[in-house]
């Protein structure tokens, strides 16, 4: 069984992090808006990034670090700019 971390564009151009076991059914439950929360109130969304792991506990670890990035850094993770990435982490190391 594979684990997917996801990150959706809502319609006011924010972003929502998740993961789940079942990436289809997730984002059609986002899409049609029976998950509640943060994306039922900026539909419609759309699916900007996905990663897969393969446990539960590392795709949850990993949406839990994403969670706290700022946008520009999960913006280049989501460009596969890992150079920026790491760029913009030391940035955050030193002013933090």
């Amino acid at each position: 069984m594979s684990f997917w971390v996801y990150i959706l564009r809502c319609a006011d151009n924010s972003y929502y992090t998740g993961h789940t076991d079942n990436l289809e059914k997730r984002i059609g439950e986002h899409q049609a808006g029976i998950c509640g929360g943060y994306t039922s109130t900026r539909l419609p969304i759309g699916l900007a990034f996905t990663q897969e792991f393969p446990s539960r506990v590392e795709a949850l670890a990993a949406e839990q670090q994403i969670k706290g990035w700022s946008r520009k850094k999960k913006e280049a993770m989501m460009r596969g700019d890992w150079s920026e990435v790491s760029r913009l982490a030391k940035s955050a190391e030193k002013s933090g």
